[in-house]
């Protein structure tokens, strides 16, 4: 029994599709007859659509305008607490400097002590952008100084600061506390 070779069936390319295939589908169109009853509907209709979409873009726009004012307010709230923290710990800065200022030159441990923590609470205030305002050598700067006394110096330059009185600190930009100076003039 011998086999008959299989006839082989012309393979579709791309190219052989017929219109019918490729022909976007065409539909008729269709036209409809209003009343005016049904015209007058159907335009109240678009009216009314149209205001509703008006309010949806003003209620999606102050919904906006109020998530970034409540986030602005969260921040100027932790700004405002950070800032009336730290004032209320500038007394104990003060009170450190007091009592290392009365042991003088002696090599004690109680200074030694007090120094560490003077240091660790200089090193806290940093940490948190804390920062002193230099002063002695500067020119007056009203903005950042509180002028309490006035001495006459030639040596010195004019509104020239001698010595601080109270140390003054800024909190980035703000200042916390002015410092307090003595003024030559």
């Amino acid at each position: 029994m011998a086999k008959e070779p299989k006839e082989k069936q012309p393979e579709e390319t791309p190219e052989e599709t017929t219109q019918e295939e490729t022909a976007p589908e065409t539909k008729a169109e269709e036209t409809f007859t209003l009343t005016k009853e049904q015209m007058e509907t159907l335009e109240a209709a678009a009216k009314q659509l149209s205001e509703q979409q008006d309010k949806f873009l003003r209620l999606a726009a102050e919904y906006d305008n109020y998530r970034k004012r409540t986030a602005k307010e969260k921040e100027s709230i932790y700004a405002d607490a950070k800032i009336e923290t730290l004032t209320a710990m500038l007394p104990v800065y003060d009170n450190l400097e007091r009592a290392l200022s009365q042991f003088g030159d002696d090599d004690s441990p109680h200074r030694k002590g007090v120094e560490m923590i003077f240091t660790q609470f200089k090193e806290s205030l940093a940490k948190l952008g804390v920062s002193p305002i230099e002063a002695i050598g500067q020119p007056f700067d009203p903005e950042k100084h509180n002028a309490v006394m006035h001495i006459e110096d030639e040596s010195l330059d004019e509104n020239t600061v001698v010595e601080v009185l109270q140390q003054g600190f800024m909190l980035g930009d703000k200042v916390l506390r002015f410092a307090i100076v003595k003024v030559a003039n």
